[in-house]
């Protein structure tokens, strides 16, 4: 069964909204757990808006499951990583501005970089996992670098103007998983899934793990935590 992966990013955005203390990211965590997540996945970002050091640090005390840490590869982000030792990271791109993640990170044109961010992570016995768009070059790149997964960017999928373009994005997304399977890397995907557009995705042949967030945190806001997340593992079992 596709394993998921709870993004809970977006606890900590209305935390910080008052800058106090509540909603706590870890005690999401716990209910997301409880409720079927197989894993925790929160993004530090560099100008830290919602996830903090202190976040991270906690959750990786006291989840259960596995703590999956989306980070840039920004130097202070790496030796952050490398002394909290999460037992995944998923290496993403990054800028100030955006709202969120806007593509996959370009491995090809920063061959050297991350390259030298992977091996650095691994020597420290943490798995890598790295955002891509589902392109074969960057495929090939990752596997060559020694990423243990690669995270399909199922952005332009999701947000697909009807169904045609939808039913294009997929295809891609489709080849790109086949040849990712052929290669002997793990295979996971996200960005933009919800209830509605996740079960194409999910019965992907070799699918490991979808991460996904926004969409059930803001299911939470009108039915809770724990049920959303449920749901949401429902689906996914019903695939």
């Amino acid at each position: 069964m596709v394993k998921l992966g709870v993004n809970i990013d977006h606890i900590a955005s209305i935390r910080n909204l008052r800058r106090g203390f509540f909603p706590d990211p870890v005690f999401a965590a716990h209910i997301a757990e409880d409720a079927g997540a197989d894993g925790i996945t929160v993004h530090l970002r560099e100008d830290r808006r919602h996830i903090n050091d202190g976040d991270v640090k906690n959750l990786k005390r006291i989840i259960k499951t596995k703590l999956n840490l989306e980070m840039s590869i920004s130097t202070d982000i790496v030796a952050f990583a490398k002394r909290i030792v999460p037992d995944y990271v998923c290496l993403v791109p990054e800028k100030r501005q955006e709202l969120t993640t806007e593509g996959g990170l370009d491995i090809v044109s920063n061959r050297k970089k991350i390259e030298k961010v992977v091996g650095e992570l691994k020597g420290k016995k943490i798995k890598v996992s790295i955002f891509i768009d589902p392109a074969f070059e960057q495929i090939d790149i990752a596997k060559k670098i020694g990423a243990d997964f690669v995270e399909l960017h199922t952005g332009k999928y999701a947000d697909a103007r009807n169904k045609t373009e939808r039913k294009k994005e997929l295809v891609k997304i489709k080849k790109a998983s086949e040849y990712v399977l052929q290669l002997g890397i793990g295979l996971n995907a996200g960005h933009g899934l919800d209830y509605e557009n996740v079960r194409d995705i999910a019965k992907i042949r070799g699918m490991n793990e979808l991460n996904i967030g926004y969409s059930i945190i803001c299911r939470a806001v009108f039915v809770g935590l724990f049920q959303a997340v449920k749901e949401m593992r429902g689906i996914l079992k019903k695939k």
